[in-house]
């Protein structure tokens, strides 16, 4: 799987959502920045990232999927 292809289906589940992905083919990391975030504890907004890659997760097309999510506001102050 390539990385243009992840964040692809993030951006898919999360419009309006920054994502930067990098990885090596089975192993990703992703930055995601979305206001949908607001108001969602750090475990709901894996939760909303890996609902976005849940079918490629569970064919193990996608091996692994580290995530930081971020508000805007959280970004912007990073």
């Amino acid at each position: 799987m390539e990385t243009d292809a992840v964040k692809a289906l993030i951006e898919q589940g999360l419009p309006g959502a920054g994502v930067e992905v990098t990885g090596d083919g089975r192993h990703f990391e992703a930055t995601v920045i979305s206001d949908q975030f607001e108001g969602k504890s750090l475990l709901q907004r894996h939760r909303m990232v890996n609902a976005a890659v849940e079918k490629q997760i569970s064919s193990d097309e996608l091996h692994a999927l580290s995530i930081k999510a971020y508000t805007p506001q959280q970004a912007e102050e990073k």
